[in-house]
């Protein structure tokens, strides 16, 4: 019997990254850590791509020719759509962006396939100690359109604003991309306070998969949602697969 498929649709934050590329790790790469046998997460999540450049260019398509019925579509879309300065990513939160994500909970409804939206994550944005928000009016424009479609969703969002804040300025330092000089990779280091490395990509995907499993979200895909997950466990393959 074929797997049931977790594909994902998003950006650089969930996408899956090539071994030349670690330690930099997307929540989506992570994901399969928390999921049982006989499911099989499929992060097709790339760099760079709004819900509108991902559709332009025909990613959408390509998961639209493949997804089968009982599979899901987790949907997760929002920082590059924010760049409204550039025409091909930028969309806005209560016109533009609900109804390029409504074109992805369709596409996913015609195959008979399970859309799930997942709220932006958040970056790493502290203020006199505490996490504030930075993705606007994109996350609770998702929560909205989830009512009027009927879909499920993760609030990432929130849930990761809250563990940023719980976690304090210091720590979460673990949690992103930082990488001290001298690393094969990196060699003059990196501060990158929107990107992760595979600990927070762990625990980002942890997130996920606690809210789906909460929300009865892919039935009885999740598996041991509090074990401790090693960098190990991690693939960071040579090269990635062409999507379309």
């Amino acid at each position: 019997m074929p797997p049931t498929r977790i594909y994902i649709a998003g950006d650089s934050t969930a996408a899956a990254y090539d071994r030349a590329q670690a330690p930099q790790t997307g929540w989506g790469q992570a994901l399969g850590a928390f999921t049982r046998e006989g499911f099989e997460v499929i992060d097709l999540a790339r760099p760079g791509r709004s819900t509108m450049s991902f559709i332009d260019e025909g990613a959408l398509d390509a998961i639209a020719r493949d997804i089968a019925p009982g599979d899901h579509l987790l949907i997760s879309f929002g920082h590059n759509d924010q760049k409204l300065e550039d025409p091909n990513r930028g969309t806005y939160p209560r016109t533009t962006y609900q109804r390029y994500l409504t074109t992805y909970v369709e596409a996913a409804r015609a195959r008979r396939a399970k859309p799930v939206l997942v709220t932006s994550v958040e970056r790493r944005r502290f203020r006199d100690g505490k996490a504030y928000e930075s993705l606007g009016d994109y996350p609770e424009a998702m929560l909205a359109l989830a009512e009027v479609v009927d879909v499920p969703v993760v609030d990432l969002h929130a849930l990761s604003l809250a563990m940023w804040d719980e976690l304090g300025e210091e720590r979460t330092k673990e949690h992103f991309l930082w990488v001290e000089p001298g690393h094969p990779n990196y060699p003059e280091g990196l501060r990158d306070d929107t990107h992760f490395q595979a600990r927070g990509a762990v625990e980002v995907a942890r997130i996920v998969a606690k809210a789906a499993a909460a929300q009865g979200i892919a039935g009885d895909a999740w598996t041991d949602l509090d074990r401790a997950v090693s960098e190990d466990e991690i693939d960071w393959p040579e090269t990635l697969p062409e999507l379309l």
